[in-house]
């Protein structure tokens, strides 16, 4: 079974409720609906109620099955206004604009998230990634386990003419530019959770690198050395190679021959990346030449999930992305109830 459908069947299992600022645009309707028909999440449709309702209609969309809220007439943006004024008043915010802000669809969703009254949110159709992850952050904040936010892709190899099957975590591919050797190693660690929520496997993480075991000399190569080393000495039971080139992390007969000692021989199912540049070259690479399927990018390192999308995205990215946040909110209340 694809590592997407497990997810899917996961989220349908215990549904939960993800919170669409974007009901106004088609894509975002369009998957809802299809989240609502196949019980992946119940949908929390937030934004104003007379553009989403006219949309509905001219697509032919029926909205019944989920619920809308309009933050203009919601009994519940006062307090959340209180929230978000007590949240960032030390940054200069007043109660005056921390009205208007609850307003904006993407802030009440948010809202919605850390008050509990959704288990995750979902954007980024419309609204950029600069504005999703500052929203997030702001307001839902960063689990109390890691210091920095950031992102990965689930990378999705399933077809016949795939050497390498399944599903692999990309990280960071699109939020954090320039790591150094801490937040590279927060990254791996966020990554290596997102694996085992999502992939149902024991991560095998390979911190890549243009050098394999120290047979090249250059900062680079010591930033994810020193990364590599941090992981190791927090995750002591976690199978981590690094620094690895690429065709060692994935390749079992090349991780023989270049890194005897390799914990993750060759069948890395986490790969991280030394920067933003490499990352984001690399899943384009895997997507558009090598024929994966990209779902994301997803955040880790919240306290409850919020996700981005592509401003590109079909209705069937939306999907995919609801029901990782689904997943995302299950492992949060687990995490939560320990």
């Amino acid at each position: 079974m694809k590592a997407i459908n497990r997810i899917i069947d996961r989220a349908r299992a215990n549904p939960g409720r993800i919170a669409l600022c974007e009901g106004d645009d088609p894509r975002v309707l369009q998957a809802g609906l299809r989240a609502t028909r196949e019980g992946t999440a119940r949908i929390l449709l937030v934004g104003d109620r007379a553009r989403i309702t006219q949309l509905a209609e001219n697509e032919a969309i029926d909205l019944s099955g989920m619920t809308l809220i309009d933050p203009a007439d919601s009994p519940r943006a006062e307090g959340y206004a209180e929230e978000l004024f007590r949240l960032r008043e030390k940054k200069g915010m007043t109660r005056a604009a921390a009205a208007e802000e609850v307003r904006k669809p993407l802030v009440f969703a948010n809202l919605m998230v850390r008050m509990g009254d959704a288990d995750g949110s979902v954007a980024g159709a419309v609204h950029t990634t600069a504005d999703v992850v500052r929203t997030a952050i702001q307001v839902i904040g960063t689990d109390p386990a890691f210091k920095l936010v950031s992102s990965f892709f689930l990378m999705m190899m399933c077809e016949p003419f795939h050497s390498l099957k399944g599903g692999l975590i990309f990280s960071d591919c699109g939020l954090v530019v320039d790591p150094d050797a801490e937040a590279l190693a927060e990254i791996a660690m966020a990554a290596s959770d997102s694996a085992r929520s999502l992939l149902g496997e024991e991560p095998r993480v390979a911190m890549l690198s243009f050098s394999t075991s120290g047979s090249a000399k250059h900062a680079a190569v010591d930033k994810v050395v020193a990364a590599s080393e941090r992981v190791k000495a927090l995750r002591p039971g976690l199978a981590i190679d690094g620094d690895v080139q690429l065709d060692a992390a994935i390749v079992a007969e090349i991780a023989n021959r270049k890194l005897p000692q390799s914990q993750v021989k060759g069948r890395a199912n986490v790969l991280i990346f030394p920067n933003l540049e490499a990352g984001n070259i690399g899943y384009k690479l895997a997507e558009r030449v090598g024929g994966a399927v990209a779902i994301g990018p997803l955040l880790q390192g919240l306290a409850k999930p919020a996700n981005d999308l592509s401003r590109g995205c079909s209705a069937e990215d939306v999907f995919h992305v609801i029901a990782v946040t689904v997943v995302q909110a299950q492992d949060a209340a687990a995490r939560a109830a320990r």
